[in-house]
């Protein structure tokens, strides 16, 4: 291994002069060679010629173009690059700045650009979504008044179609297949109240694997934030989901006269809920550019979904044995809780919802934000 000691860079023009002293564990000659690469996506620009050198000092002459921009040099053995030298330059108007020369290592480089990336992950999502927020808002009421535009009902429709869709599975399974031990009324308001947060979750989730593809134009001619189209298919379905709940609160108010206090509660369940649909859009959203078929498997992995979420049948100490696991069990638990039981969430499944749903929120925004910059390629 050579080890690189007394690093001193100096410059004249564009061209750098690098001395160092060369320690080698060995006598064998090393044959150094030095990369320029850019320092913000690390891409290869071009390579220098090979130096051998036996050990001892060394003067090395790197010769930076002149066009304006940031570059960064990599000096380092042909073969063992366990260890290297970096430099950063910038040249401006033919005017070269340097930084200080620094010996790292891949791993130590892949460590520093993480806790590099931990702060603008948890402030990127935020801070796009601030700077965006009319566009989002224009696009998610474009979006909703485009699915009924020319029909009869028009926006009628938005209300119409939650509530036909509950009527449906109501009386598919409280009627013709009726729960046992239940009574029709109590069944069907246990049914609303898990598939309320499910309405919001399976609109946005089944749309997004076509979002960036169906908005080709955008991604070609455009400068535009693509990290907002999957929002928006977030707060359309929530947008769903808050028809269905006038419905849901309507009709507890004819039955039971009045709303349990408890309902207060409900803000602490969406933000979490809006966090974990959004967190798995971006994700699917950028994994759909490149799986075409994404799509087709999104949609029976809803469906299955459903069906393992105790929404059209009862919590049990059997389901909740082999289907613990599913995150939104959790989240209808809650729901219920706050309509119908008159409690407030569990504590620490409310904890859990906060901060697994922030968590993959991160996750999802970062997947979706290292891809994007392949979409025009791909598309």
């Amino acid at each position: 291994m050579a080890l690189f000691e007394s690093v001193q860079a100096t410059h004249e023009g564009c061209d750098i002069r690098l001395r160092f002293h060369l320690r080698s564990r060995d006598d064998r000659a090393c044959v150094l060679g030095w990369q320029v690469l850019d320092p913000v996506s690390g891409a290869f620009l071009f390579e220098g010629e090979w130096t051998e050198a036996r050990g001892g000092d060394v003067d090395l002459r790197v010769k930076l173009p002149a066009e304006d921009g940031p570059y960064r040099v990599q000096v380092a053995p042909v073969e063992d690059r366990a260890r290297f030298l970096l430099l950063d330059a910038h040249v401006t108007e033919g005017e070269l700045a340097l930084g200080s020369p620094r010996v790292t290592s891949a791993g130590a480089e892949r460590r520093a650009a993480l806790l590099r990336a931990i702060p603008k992950a948890l402030v990127y999502p935020a801070r796009s979504l601030r700077t965006n927020r009319k566009l989002i808002a224009t696009m998610v009421r474009r979006d909703i008044l485009s699915r009924y535009r020319g029909s009869f009902g028009g926006a009628l429709w938005t209300f119409l179609n939650p509530l036909l869709l509950m009527a449906t599975y109501f009386f598919v399974f409280g009627v013709v297949l009726k729960a046992a031990g239940t009574s029709r009324t109590t069944f069907v308001f246990y049914f609303l109240a898990g598939m309320l947060p499910w309405l919001a979750f399976a609109e946005a989730v089944g749309r997004s694997a076509t979002v960036i593809v169906d908005s080709r134009t955008f991604v070609k001619k455009l400068v535009f934030p693509l990290d907002t189209l999957p929002v928006n298919l977030v707060l359309t379905g929530a947008v769903t989901e808050a028809f269905g709940l006038l419905i849901f609160v309507a009709g507890l108010l004819i039955v039971h006269g009045t709303l349990p206090a408890t309902v207060l509660w409900l803000p602490l369940l969406v933000i979490p809920q809006l966090l974990f649909t959004a967190a798995l859009c971006w994700f699917l959203a950028a994994l759909g550019v490149f799986v075409r078929d994404l799509s087709q498997i999104v949609g029976f992995v809803l469906q299955l979904w459903f069906f393992l979420t105790p929404i059209v049948y009862q919590e049990n100490a059997t389901v909740l044995k082999y289907f613990g696991w599913n995150p939104f069990l959790l989240l209808v638990h809650g729901y219920r809780a706050i309509f119908l039981d008159g409690h407030a969430p569990e504590a620490g499944a409310l904890a859990v919802m906060w901060i697994g749903s922030a968590a993959l929120a991160v996750i999802g925004y970062a997947w979706f934000h290292r891809l994007r910059r392949t979409f025009a390629d791909v598309i």
